[in-house]
């Protein structure tokens, strides 16, 4: 009889990872990484780039991003102090594995669109 499937029955590791892919997986997280894999971007910048997050949300994923060794936030002493965004090594890399999977998404959507029909369909 096959075990249901539940956190408890992964393995350290592969909880680890879980974990790390339900962290950087997230929508805006994605966008965020690819939005700054371009340059860096000061936090309204930032804001306008990414179309629909909000202030909050931006702020969010941004303390996240920079937690997790993602980001790297630098302010610079000024009236009023400036705060600049950008990837740091680590997110770098992160922005090419999202981009292969990105391009793996735009070569197989319409596939999956059509095996979602042919389901929908009870084909």
């Amino acid at each position: 009889m096959a075990v249901p499937y539940s956190p408890a029955n992964l393995s350290p590791a592969c909880l680890k990872v879980s974990q790390v892919l339900a962290r950087v997986g997230d929508k805006w997280s994605v966008m965020t990484v690819m939005t700054l894999k371009r340059r860096s971007y000061r936090f309204n910048e930032l804001r306008r780039e990414i179309e629909g997050i909000s202030q909050r949300m931006l702020t969010l994923t941004l303390r996240n991003l920079e937690r997790d060794g993602l980001v790297k936030r630098t302010v610079t002493p000024s009236i009023p102090p400036r705060v600049d965004y950008e990837l740091t090594e680590l997110g770098i890399s992160l922005s090419g594995a999202v981009l292969g999977l990105g391009t793996w998404a735009a070569q197989n959507a319409a596939k999956i669109d059509e095996a979602q029909a042919r389901w929908d369909a009870g084909i």
